[in-house]
């Protein structure tokens, strides 16, 4: 009889390897990456495109292209573009990022052939129509100003801002004034150049066989090559006194706080071994920040510490929602917690359990094609070594609590961190 008292055994996970991709270099020069599994007769098709913020000459022009992106084309209006992907029962969508915008396609194996040449239109034949353009920027800053009624938009944003600056990408804010500017004129010349089918990177994944190969390549690389320049700047220097700033909110019960600092890159020799060290943080819900500020003191619902990593620049950061008036007394236990992990060591059961979470969850995100594949697109666009999430789980699993002593000594120290709380008057 199974005794439900007595946990099961717990079986180490010692290697992974993701799914080779096949990798084709298309005529018009764009890169297409296959990886294939028959398990559900389902794809996925992503076009990448250097087309976020980092790339965008005006301030909001990339987030208004990729939202009006499926707005029209030249042959189709946006009701015939919704109307035939849900024929089709299938997903159509543009995201904006950081780094990259994303036109992502599921669809049905069988569907395929038959969506391509309306994603090759949406790609390539973009019209911005004036009517829906202006409706969408007035609908954008409607919600930006909504969202800035919050405490932890605005705390998110100031963080930004004074993490990397004005003057560099990541750390530009919505300004309502140049935003109202935007012309579909503007964003039209922007996607000319930044939405070349040429210079992305295309992924497709799911139930593929050959001719749904040769037929995205045939879709897909038509054209001749013209890449754009890639933008370049210097990355932007790591803080040596701490910033404090405060957000006013008025009238507000809450207070959002973000504490945190510029981050080592994914390929630095010591990331795999932060990642466990921001885990044993704040990472997951046994973690130190969480046993403290929640189940002690009381102060939230929640907090957390993450890493977030991007191409040009990386960055750590604690986040967390509180009352008003804890918002100090958050701030010291966060400290605290900041500055045991500089000065005893992680006990070995605790460690242990970190490392076995941290191992559990990498297998758990593996478990489709389609997470497979996000793993693979994050190696292709990060630049990362082929190696990488191999080395990852190698390096989690023979990590010690004298290494993470060591880096919690170079890294999580306060007075190196920028602090910003968004609350009520004080």
């Amino acid at each position: 009889m199974l005794d439900r008292k007595v946990a099961p055994p717990v079986q180490p996970l010692a290697s992974v390897t993701l799914p080779a991709a096949d990798v084709f270099s298309l005529p018009n020069g764009a890169r297409l990456h296959v990886l294939r599994n028959d398990a559900q007769p389902v794809i996925r098709l992503q076009i990448v495109f250097p087309a976020g913020k980092w790339y965008e000459p005006l301030p909001g022009i990339s987030l208004l292209a990729a939202r009006m992106l499926l707005e029209g084309t030249k042959s189709r209006t946006a009701r015939q573009i919704a109307d035939t992907i849900a024929f089709y029962g299938a997903s159509l969508e543009c995201e904006q990022g950081f780094d990259r915008a994303t036109l992502t396609l599921y669809c049905l194996t069988r569907h395929l052939e038959a969506l391509l040449p309306l994603v090759l239109d949406v790609a390539t034949e973009a019209t911005f129509p004036t009517a829906e353009f202006d409706l969408l920027k007035s609908r954008t800053i409607q919600n930006v100003k909504i969202e800035r009624q919050k405490t932890g938009y605005l705390a998110a944003e100031r963080f930004s801002h004074n993490l990397f600056g004005n003057d560099y990408p990541y750390g530009v804010t919505f300004n309502e004034n140049s935003f109202e500017r935007l012309t579909p004129e503007l964003v039209k010349a922007f996607y000319h150049t930044a939405y070349q089918v040429s210079s992305a990177e295309i992924f497709l994944c799911g139930d593929i066989s050959d001719q749904h190969e040769q037929l995205v390549s045939q879709t897909l690389g038509q054209g001749s090559a013209n890449h754009q320049a890639l933008t370049t700047q210097a990355e932007p220097e790591m803080l040596t006194v701490a910033q404090h700033d405060y957000v006013t909110v008025a009238q507000s019960l809450q207070a959002s706080l973000r504490i945190g600092r510029l981050w080592p890159s994914p390929i630095h020799p010591d990331a795999h071994h932060l990642q466990v060290l921001v885990k044993v943080l704040g990472g997951y819900f046994g973690s130190r920040l969480m046993k403290n500020i929640r189940e002690d003191k009381g102060f939230t619902y929640g907090i957390y510490s993450s890493i977030a990593p991007r191409e040009h620049a990386s960055m750590f950061v604690i986040g967390t929602d509180v009352n008003a008036a804890s918002a100090d007394a958050a701030i010291r236990e966060v400290h605290i917690e900041l500055r045991r992990l500089q000065e005893e060591l992680v006990p070995i059961e605790e460690l242990q359990t970190v490392k076995t979470y941290m191992a559990g969850k990498f297998a758990n995100e593996l478990s489709t094609v389609f997470e497979q594949c996000d793993k693979y697109k994050t190696v292709v666009l990060l630049g990362l070594p082929s190696n990488h999430y191999s080395e990852f789980l190698a390096q989690v699993n023979s990590v010690s609590a004298d290494d993470l002593q060591q880096l919690a000594q170079e890294y999580l120290t306060p007075e190196h961190m920028i602090e910003v709380v968004a609350g009520p008057i004080i």
